[in-house]
Order: C-alpha cells, then sequence, then structure tokens
C-alpha cells in the first residue's frame, strides 16, 4: 500500500511518497489503533507529521473505541473523529483508498491511502501522485496519433488555495521546441501569470526555452507574499521584454526564497522547474511538455493534468 502526502512542505514535488506494508487502509489504521501518537511513530513510518491525521487516534485511545472491523466502521469513526477543515466530503473513503483535504491554515493540504489493486487499476489517476522524485521522465519515444500539440500546466498558487491550479494552457500544432518562438507572437491575456512572464522574459530571435526559464527564476513576483506575480502596466509598454528585465535585473526575494535552489531541466518534449518560493513553503512546479511526451508517457500525461484540476486524484 502506498501513501502519499500533497504538501508544499515536502520537497521539490511538494508531495512525500512512502510504501507501508500493510494490505488495505482498514489493515492500516487497525495496526495503528488508540496508538499514541505523541510518541511519533506514525509520523516517523509515514515521513512527516500529517496535519490532522493524529486526531482520530487521540479519539481512540480517549473514548475507547473499539477496533474497527469494516471498511464502513472506520469510515463512520474517520467522519465522526477525524480532524479536516472542510466539510465531510473533504473524507472520502472506499475498499482501496482514503482521500482527505484539509488546510492548515497557511495552504490546503491532501493525504492518500491507497492499495495495491487501485494503484494498479488507475494508473492514468495516480501515476504522478505516486512519482517520488525529481525529475519526471523527459524521453519521447513514440509518435503521437494526431498533429503536434503543446500543453503548459503550472501547480502554483499565491493565496493559500494550493490545491486550486491554473488551467492548463495548450497550443496547438507546435512541439515544445517551436515554444519559445511562438511565445511573444501569441495572445497572452488570459493565460497565468507565470505563461506571461516566460513570454516577457523571452528574448527576440532566442528559440530555446531554458534561458527564458532561467530568467523567469528570478522573477520576484514568484515568492510568497510578494501580491500580484504580473503587474498589469507591463501590458501597456511598447518593450515589455526590456521592463521585464530590469525586474530581474537587481531582484529582492522575501520569506527566504531561493533561486538558486530550483530545479530547472528541459529536453526535447518535456520542459520542468522546481521553482523554489519560501523557505517554509518550499517549491511550486512548471511543466512543458507535448504530444510526443504525452505519446510516450500517457498516464504520467493524464495524471498530472488531472492532479492540477482536482485535489481528489480518483473523483
Amino acid at each position: 500500500m502506498y501513501f502519499v502526502y500533497r504538501s508544499h512542505y515536502e520537497g521539490p514535488l511538494s508531495k512525500l511518497v512512502r510504501r507501508l506494508p500493510d494490505a488495505t487502509v482498514l489493515d492500516w489504521f487497525r495496526r495503528h489503533w488508540a496508538r499514541n501518537e505523541h510518541s511519533g511513530m506514525i509520523a516517523a513510518e509515514l515521513g512527516a507529521d500529517v496535519h490532522g491525521l493524529r486526531t482520530i487516534f487521540d479519539a481512540a485511545r480517549e473514548h475507547r473505541l473499539p477496533r474497527p472491523e469494516t471498511t464502513d466502521q472506520l469510515r463512520a469513526l474517520l467522519h465522526r473523529h477525524l480532524h479536516v477543515e472542510g466539510d465531510t466530503d473533504y473524507i472520502r473513503m472506499d475498499e482501496h483508498s482514503l482521500r482527505v483535504r484539509t488546510d492548515d491554515g497557511v495552504v490546503e493540504l491532501a493525504y492518500y491511502f491507497l492499495d495495491d489493486r487501485v494503484v494498479a487499476t488507475a494508473a492514468d489517476r495516480l501515476a504522478y501522485l505516486l512519482h517520488e522524485s525529481w525529475p519526471l521522465p523527459d524521453d519521447a519515444e513514440k509518435e503521437p496519433p494526431g498533429p503536434p500539440t503543446t500543453y503548459a500546466t503550472f501547480l502554483t498558487y499565491y493565496d493559500g488555495a494550493s490545491l486550486e491550479c491554473a488551467d492548463q494552457v495548450v497550443f496547438p500544432g507546435i512541439e515544445l521546441a517551436e515554444l519559445a518562438a511562438h511565445l511573444p507572437g501569441a495572445a497572452r491575456r488570459s493565460w497565468p501569470p507565470e505563461l506571461r512572464v516566460l513570454a516577457a522574459l523571452r528574448a527576440p530571435g532566442e528559440t530555446a526555452l531554458l534561458p527564458a526559464l532561467r530568467r523567469a527564476n528570478l522573477w520576484p513576483g514568484f515568492g510568497r507574499g510578494a501580491g500580484d506575480p504580473w503587474p498589469d502596466d507591463l501590458d501597456a509598454l511598447d518593450d515589455p521584454h526590456r521592463a521585464a528585465l530590469s525586474r530581474i535585473g537587481d531582484p529582492v526575494f522575501d520569506a527566504g526564497r531561493r533561486p538558486d535552489a530550483s530545479l530547472i531541466q528541459v529536453g526535447g518534449h518535456l520542459a520542468q522547474m522546481a521553482m523554489h518560493c519560501s523557505d517554509t513553503l518550499g517549491f511550486q512546479q512548471w511543466y512543458l511538455f507535448d504530444s510526443l511526451w504525452v505519446a510516450s508517457h500517457p498516464d504520467l500525461a493524464a495524471s498530472l493534468t488531472h492532479y492540477a484540476t482536482d485535489w481528489d486524484p480518483l473523483s
């Protein structure tokens, strides 16, 4: 069975993945039932002190709750005693998984227990969630069935709503290698700020994406608490590239942001960046990929797209 903690406190991919010895979610909770979580044993096994999770074990010990014998019994106990910031729909359980959404007052968080059966049958929803380390594989060996398309997905946030990402931007008819040349000429008012910054920092005549990504990594507006990352006054300028360059010439970073800690990798069909944005909340992720990469990694691509739009991978 797998445990995944979707949290911006947890590394370059903002998530933590652990393999557990239990066959089912019920088995795991039964093994730890009424355990004194202040001992830290559960946190040590999961790799983190998961926000709110200890409340079910505290309640089991304090109220001498009987150890659940069925999934239905465990579900009822979780709805009654597990603390989450949200309504009862934020605790979703079936025979093969538990999915929980909550909030620690700073950012939204989610965690998942997934048994091997659901992992084997739902790869198109779980492949990205279960991917453990940066970077994603960037090989692309299969041809897509139709004309090329490039996609831009940003797992970013600015107001604590860290499970609600901007809509994916689609560039029909171009491969990733053509994106840099395409950016300045495309309509971009509806784009998320990351893509607008990337377009402004692409130098005239530049066809490679990597230099613009490196410049975007220095953009001061992506730090936590920096406000709107794209100032509207740049839209009205005759030379937004020159103005954008001036903003990264001597940037001031807040919240312990360290651009030197960011991770950037550009392949032929996948560009990815884990941008360091805060000393406590860590990284935010940018992915730009084309249909050749999708054809070679269909489950990873599909699950990444779902991950960006829905906190629950099995909804």
